[in-house]
């Protein structure tokens, strides 16, 4: 099976598993709108698509399995890897790619690597696209209008 279509089997059935209608339905959006901007980022920027719409489904998949925000971004990262190695096939150094990135994903503020960056970008572009009038995420701001220039978006 492919390797996306595997992932998200299993993101499926942790979301379809949060009681909470809201926030499971917050997490379908969130979760693979990510997903969808790391793709196009991935491909604009020459990075590997597959990796990038992975990381995107899984970035936030602690906060959606339990609904807990506190410290998110490491239980996700830590439930990241999990869901990968239940997938299979992924290696070792595509696995480590995916949860640093994930890890890192909060950190708007810092410089990490390439993937680490995209899936920044892309969870900050989900947030902008799912509501472009509301303003942005406090922290958001730059990396927002970093991407509308990326992107030739006016407005």
């Amino acid at each position: 099976m492919n390797r996306i279509e595997r992932v998200r089997e299993i993101v499926d059935d942790i979301l379809c598993d949060q009681p909470d209608v809201v926030e499971r339905r917050c997490g379908f959006v969130h979760l693979y709108g990510v997903a969808q901007a790391a793709a196009l980022l991935a491909l604009q920027r020459g990075l590997d698509p597959e990796l990038a719409t992975v990381a995107g489904m899984l970035h936030d998949i602690d906060t959606y399995r339990t609904a807990s925000g506190p410290d998110h971004a490491a239980r996700s990262a830590d439930e990241a890897r999990r869901i990968l190695l239940v997938a299979g096939s992924f290696a070792a150094e595509e696995m480590e790619a995916i949860c640093a990135a994930v890890r890192h994903h909060s950190d708007k503020g810092a410089v990490h690597g390439p993937l680490d960056e995209l899936l920044k970008d892309a969870d900050v572009w989900q947030h902008y696209l799912y509501n472009v009038t509301l303003p942005p995420h406090e922290g958001h701001g730059q990396r927002r209008d970093a991407l509308r220039r990326e992107f030739s978006v006016d407005g």
